[in-house]
């Protein structure tokens, strides 16, 4: 065998780049052509994998520096913040090495418009599949782990005292209570800073008045859930509360929930008596049941349900929490005297209410305000006072 070179008895060299076989004059050239081999374009793929997966995790390391930050910004970070806010530098890292290794092996084959038009449609799916499913997926997780901070004015008068109240699952809740001039009170939730308004309009008619920060939010224990869910046992344990004081009396306590407040008081008062009655406003939905229930239909809305079931699978995840009942069936147990308002101006899911009212086993009222989410006692101050006092003084025996 002989290949190119210098030729065996001859004093010049073979120009050729061809090898030459002894059993075959027929030469084999090199590839010329651009085509990637096959192992080139799989190596290209798995890296293209990688950047993906860089960018993912990139996108949650940021969303965790999120809840380092918003702790260190109210009440200064603790050891844990630390290596959170160590994650934003190096979730920014890993988006911004996954984003240049899909720049690199983007395919360079085939005609230009073809490329063009491929890149354009995978931009366009994957801000549709941040839209719809990775930005809830980041809300929930920064919800189920940023608190509310805490209120730092409570202005319901000089009466006004802080108390603190322990939940049947341990968690110790911090709120303010005013002491009650006519023997009933009214547990105004959620929150310290959202009922004050209605919390001063009861006071003005000689109600106690209590509000609370929720588990997981303000100066509670716990960790938060958007949703609400457990949080009946907050509303419960709030009972037990007023239930100690002595210018309370036990049989004349109600409760004024606004948005997923009024979700967690009705599905109190379907669970124990001693939440005597119920004032919901702006109550919507809280599980995948009640949004499949919703009246109406059409393509909008039933994407609207899709990021809903993200939203609800990845709250189950981060909180560890069961989703609740729904509201719907929990109504059918709620005896009580109960005040449903709601506004076809508010979110999508108050259009649930009317359902609510047909499932109510007790006496019941329903109120549409014709103004925006929670925003009658804002909007129309006088008509809400007559009409949430009047209902309470019913239904308390004031």
């Amino acid at each position: 065998m002989w290949s190119a070179g210098v030729v065996p008895g001859c004093g010049w060299r073979n120009e050729s780049s061809a090898t030459w076989s002894a059993t075959s004059a027929t030469p084999t050239r090199k590839r010329t052509d651009s085509t990637p081999s096959a192992a080139a374009r799989e190596r290209a793929g798995v890296r293209r994998g990688s950047a993906v997966a860089a960018l993912l995790v990139g996108l949650f390391g940021v969303a965790g520096g999120a809840e380092a930050i918003h702790y260190a910004r109210n009440g200064g970070p603790t050891a844990d913040d630390f290596t959170g806010l160590l994650s934003v530098p190096a979730g920014l890292m890993l988006i911004g090495l996954g984003a240049t290794v899909l720049v690199r092996t983007r395919k360079r084959t085939g005609h230009v418009a073809w490329r063009a038009g491929r890149r354009v449609l995978l931009g366009v799916a994957a801000l549709v599949v941040a839209q719809l499913v990775l930005m809830p997926v980041l809300y929930m997780y920064v919800g189920t782990h940023a608190a509310r901070p805490p209120v730092e004015h409570v202005d319901l008068g000089p009466r006004a005292v802080d108390v603190s109240f322990t939940t049947s699952d341990g968690l110790r809740l911090r709120g303010t209570y005013v002491p009650s001039r006519n023997g009933a009170a009214v547990i105004a939730f959620p929150g310290r800073k959202g009922p004050q308004p209605h919390a001063r309009m009861l006071i003005r008619h000689g109600y106690g008045v209590l509000v609370f920060d929720r588990r997981g939010e303000g100066m509670s224990d716990g960790d938060p859930n958007p949703f609400g869910w457990n949080g009946d046992r907050d509303v419960k344990a709030a009972i037990a509360f007023l239930h100690t004081r002595p210018d309370v009396d036990p049989d004349r306590i109600a409760g004024i929930g606004l948005s997923v407040g009024g979700e967690m008081m009705l599905e109190a008062a379907s669970e124990t008596p001693e939440l005597r009655a119920v004032v919901s406003e702006g109550a919507g939905s809280r599980w995948l049941g009640e949004d499949v229930a919703r009246p109406g239909g059409g393509a909008q809305r039933w994407l609207q349900t899709g990021v809903q079931t993200i939203a609800y699978g990845a709250t189950a995840v981060f909180s560890g929490d069961a989703p609740p009942p729904r509201l719907q069936k929990a109504a059918r147990h709620i005896t009580q005297p109960t005040f449903l308002i709601y506004s076809d101006e508010g979110v999508d899911t108050e259009d649930l209410n009317p359902r609510y009212y047909r499932e109510l086993a007790g006496p019941k009222q329903i109120w549409e305000t014709g103004t925006g989410h929670i925003r009658a006692a804002t909007d129309r101050p006088a008509e809400y006072e007559r009409r949430v006092v009047a209902f309470l003084d019913g239904a308390l025996g004031v």
